[in-house]
């Protein structure tokens, strides 16, 4: 959890200290004169300038420096804002977006999330938990330059599998540090054991959602960790892969520990048998490992404890006499976890000495053999008792003066006997969880548990229940899992059950229920084998839904024509689609997707299917030709998928008007011809993916009048010509892809075209998938190149912005427009004839992730604006004509010999090559706005510092000048003067001529 839930606000008082000049060995009249003449001097400066450095006056009350405000702005632009997931909703109830409070021109002292120390104004804590964040976590984030940081809380965002930068470790201040659920991967790096005045340490559930692996913890890292950080109080490593961690080494851990957490870490071997020097331990949580042995013999020395978890180990043993120590010395702990345990020869009457103040009770399968206390049920305090698994258990379960506070419940496979009547029911009316399967249950009103409104999981299974379900059970409105398997059900399922919206789980195998089955969802398993044929031959299915399995084998015959939706999609079928199929009338939804073994030819019969909203055939083996007659078919068709087969002949010719299509994907075939004008009666469309095809065909011009259009990609065709640009208002101004790479094109790039993407002139906050708008949980794919790899995109975020020109023969320059083009993250013009220099305005495009201008022939230098690209991962400028030197500044140090080469007039370190004279390497400038002669003076100086500047000099050039005469000293002074002089007015003229010839 957050370390800090608030910043503090301070007020701001400045003040300055006087500084004494040093004696220069004046005589004393010659110094009051001189300083006369100088108070003279700034009253005069003072008195006239007044009226113009108010405003300056007023900026420079700001507590937080101006270095720091703009490191955290810059911090800021690398993420966007997304709505939260599942996952981080468990976490995070009430996620807020704390850094929409950052703005430009305030003191980030007073910004959401940041707290700055009172003297220093230093940035010295950073609270962004919780804060909807997502985008990669780079080492060159210029978050790593608050050096000053003592706090930083990053937890619960997604930095989308970044890993864990070592520039932590340059963090020597940090005492807490909380990264836990925050979707990081990789390897812990070693240098977080630098942080030697660490107190609390957070770096739990992290994973990485595409592999499912956890980040890691070696050896050697791990014990320099223990080595080093002394200071810690607070350790959570919970979720990480630690199997190659010596469990002994968590011995070496300080002794002053108040919390360790290594839950489900992969720990093995044997537990450290001894624990009884971390008298300060409130929370431990071993939990979920491989550990096995008894238990630590000292650990009831441990009186401060609060919570105990060292369930689910490779059954760990628990003597009577270490569990009675336990029970009798652990006066403080509200949670008690030993499940999996060996506790077979704990008496459980020795229970009854528990801490009152015991708040949740896990022993399951424990191997607990006889009657249970029962005033362990009776404890006030008590939230949640999980019991099951324990088969030699026995005792009653009381009906009154329970916890009215009880939210869980666990008894299964327990003798404990239970009667589920009026008082008991009135008793639990704070239930969640009830898990009672295979137990006591006797002479029970199953009705009545439609009193228990809060219950989200409820298993009642294994009990011989006899007579119908009751319906009451369709009050239960919360519930999300109903397990009433293996009873002696009969009748039919009651529809009062379909009003349980919130229902995720529902078992009702082995009973004796009647009815006609209309739906069947079993997506998402791990389903194998052969589809069984019943399924087939059901004759009121009308819903299946079987995708994302481990299923095999063909494709049955279906043997009526009731079925309205069909997904199958994401398994390993094999053969032909039924010709049955096709001749299901009232079919809305056909996904087949993703077989890879599917063949045969698609049947022109499907154009009968005159109700189809959904037909996507995608990532199979099929072949033969497109059927013509899907562009004009139906009025209803939403969405048509054929992408990555191996068809053949040509693209349907024919859209008729008023159809309702948004999605057209037919990449990764073999078709050829032209693209046919009438695609624009499609005035839905949103997605067209035409790529990796052989079309031969000039740039369909008419695709712009298509007012919803934001995706477009025909990369990898035979297309070729000028692409002039915009024929008509507002063409692609909802383009957020843009991709016609791997083409034939020639001419200049299209200027038309770019002045007219809107899109791409403005970010997206709202992180959301892009899907289909009439035809609700279709969720739109792309295949795409992305940071140089090609990529299935099975999601779309709406947040993404790309434009894709390369492998072409573009030629001329680069237009400017392209800087308004500030929400692009992917920029590639690479492997085109482009000449001239790269325009400056490129350093506009603040959400740049890639840049790749490779293999053209550009000139000139390398603008330095690009260094303000700071969400910047990728950038290749490779085999070009480019010269002078590399921008120095954190983020070009990031990029490698292989961004540059080919550019023999290089120099910098990266190609390894010194830059000499008026090559030396210029400072990066921290913004630019195009046409703002500002940027010649560098950032933040303006008319009001300019007028102080000459003021200053006036004063300090006639006192010199009294000075000097007054002391006929004047020859030592004007040389050192016409030395810097000489040399400034050098620079003047070199960076005269830069400048200006970037204004023109």
């Amino acid at each position: 959890m957050p370390f800090f839930s608030s910043h503090l606000k301070f007020p701001v008082n400045y003040t300055m200290n006087p500084v004494r000049p040093a004696s220069m060995g004046f005589s004393p009249l010659s110094l009051s004169q001189s300083l006369s003449f100088i108070l003279f001097l700034f009253h005069f400066h003072s008195t006239i300038s007044s009226p113009l450095s108010s405003n300056y006056s007023s900026s420079s009350s700001l507590l937080c420096a101006h270095h720091q405000s703009l490191s955290l702005l810059q911090s800021k632009q690398s993420f966007s804002i997304q709505n939260s997931s599942a996952f981080l909703e468990y976490y995070c109830p009430h996620p807020f977006p704390k850094t929409e409070s950052w703005k430009e021109g305030t003191d980030c002292c007073l910004w959401d999330g940041v707290t700055c120390d009172l003297k220093t104004g230093h940035v010295i804590a950073l609270d962004l938990s919780c804060s909807m964040l997502y985008g990669a976590l780079l080492p060159n984030n210029s978050l790593f330059s608050l050096h000053h940081l003592q706090q930083l809380d990053l937890s619960f965002n997604d930095f989308n599998t970044s890993h864990i930068s070592s520039r932590f470790g340059q963090f020597s201040n940090l005492t807490h540090l909380n990264l836990s659920g925050s979707d990081l991967a990789g390897q812990v790096p070693s240098e977080i054991s630098h942080l030697s005045k660490m107190v609390s340490l957070d770096l739990s559930w992290n994973y990485d959602l595409v592999s499912l692996e956890a980040i890691s913890f070696d050896k050697l890292s791990f014990d320099e960790l223990v080595r080093n950080l002394t200071k810690l109080r607070e350790l959570d490593l919970s979720g990480l892969n630690m199997s190659l961690v010596v469990p002994n080494s968590l011995m070496n851990l300080s002794s002053s520990l108040s919390s360790l957490k290594l839950d489900d870490c992969g720990l093995q071997g044997k537990l450290p048998s001894s624990m009884g020097k971390f008298k300060h331990l409130q929370y431990l949580d071993l939990g979920w490992n491989n550990l096995s042995g008894p238990i630590p013999y000292d650990i009831d020395q441990l009186t401060e404890l609060v919570s105990l978890d060292l369930s689910i180990n490779f059954y760990p043993s628990l003597e009577p006499i270490s569990f009675d120590k336990l029970v009798q010395n652990l006066t403080k702990l509200r949670d008690l976890n030993l499940g999996h345990v060996n506790m077979s020869l704990v008496a459980p009457n020795s229970l009854t000495n528990l801490s009152s103040s015991l708040s949740s009770l896990y022993l399951l399968d424990c191997g607990l053999q006889g009657e249970f206390p029962g005033n362990i049920f009776l404890h006030p305090n008590l939230e949640s008792l999980y019991l099951s698994h324990n088969e030699g258990l026995t005792g009653s379960f009381p009906s009154s003066n329970l916890s009215n506070v009880l939210s869980r419940l666990g008894l299964s496979n327990t003798r404990i006997s239970v009667y589920l009547e009026n008082d008991l029911i009135n008793n639990l009316k704070s239930l969640e969880y009830m898990f009672l399967r295979n137990c006591n249950i006797t002479k029970s009103d199953l009705a009545l548990l439609g009193n228990l409104t809060q219950l989200t999981f409820l298993d009642l299974s294994s009990n011989n229940f006899i007579g119908e379900i009751p319906s009451s059970l369709g009050n239960l409105v919360h519930l999300r899992c109903l397990h009433l398997s293996s009873n002696k059900f009969r009748g039919q399922v009651p529809d009062s059950l379909g009003s349980l919206v919130n229902l995720l789980d529902l078992d009702l195998s082995n009973n004796q229920l009647v009815g006609p089955i209309h739906c069947i969802y079993i997506s998402n398993n791990l389903f194998n084998g052969t589809i069984p044929s019943v399924l087939f031959a059901l004759p009121s299915l009308y819903y299946l839904d079987l995708h994302d399995n481990n299923l095999i084998g063909n494709i049955s015959e279906l043997q009526h024509y009731s079925l309205r939706f069909l997904d199958l999609s994401n398994n390993n079928l094999r053969g032909p689609i039924p010709n049955l199929i096709f001749k299901q009338e009232n079919l809305t939804t056909l996904i087949l997707a993703s077989n890879s073994n599917l063949t045969g030819e698609i049947s022109s019969s499907i154009c009968k299917l005159r109700y189809l909203q959904v037909l996507d055939l995608s990532n199979n083996s099929l072949s033969g030709s497109v059927p013509q007659c899907l562009g004009n078919f139906s009025s209803m068709l939403s969405v048509l998928h054929l992408g990555m087969n191996n068809l053949q002949g040509t693209i349907p010719s024919t859209f008729s008007k008023d159809n309702s299509l948004e999605y057209l994907n037919l990449n990764g075939n073999e078709l050829k011809g032209k693209i046919a004008p009438s695609i624009i009666n499609c005035t839905m469309l949103e997605v067209i993916d035409l790529g990796n095809n052989k079309i031969e065909d000039t740039f369909p011009y008419f695709l712009e009048m298509l007012p919803k259009l934001q995706i477009l990609v025909l990369k990898s065709n035979k297309l070729q010509g000028f692409v002039k640009g915009s024929t008509a208002y507002n063409s692609f101004s909802k383009l957020r892809i843009f991709d016609i790479s791997d083409n034939n094109f020639s001419g200049p790039l299209p200027t038309g075209y770019l002045k007219s993407l809107e899109a791409m002139m403005a970010s997206d906050q709202n992180m959301t998938y892009m899907s289909a708008t009439n035809y609700i949980g279709y969720v739109y794919s792309i295949e795409m190149t992305w940071k140089g790899v090609e990529i299935e995109f099975t999601k779309i975020r709406s947040t993404i912005r790309v434009l894709d020109l390369s492998n072409n023969n573009f030629t001329g320059e680069i237009p400017k427009v392209i800087g308004k083009l500030k929400a692009l993250q992917q920029l590639n013009l690479s492997h085109n004839s482009l000449t001239s220099h790269i325009q400056s305005s490129l350093g506009n495009l603040t959400n740049l992730e890639s840049l790749d201008l490779s293999s053209n022939l550009l000139t000139g230098r390398i603008p330095t604006q690009l260094g303000g690209l700071t969400f910047l991962a990728i950038l290749n400028l490779s085999h070009n004509q480019l010269e002078g030197p590399i921008p120095s500044g954190e983020q070009f140090n990031t990029f490698d010999a292989s961004s540059f080469e080919g550019n023999m007039g290089l120099c910098g370190s990266q190609v390894l090559k010194k830059c000499y004279g008026d090559e030396a390497p210029s400072l990066l400038p921290s913004s630019f706005d195009e046409g703002d002669d500002s940027t010649l003076f560098g950032e933040g100086f303006g008319w009001k510092a300019v007028t102080m500047g000459y003021g200053c000099g006036f004063v300090f050039g006639v006192a010199t000048g009294y000075i000097v005469f007054r002391t006929k000293k004047p020859s030592w002074f004007f040389r050192i003067v016409e030395d810097k002089w000489d040399l400034q007015s050098k620079k003047t003229k070199k960076n005269a001529g830069r400048y200006g010839a970037r204004r023109n």
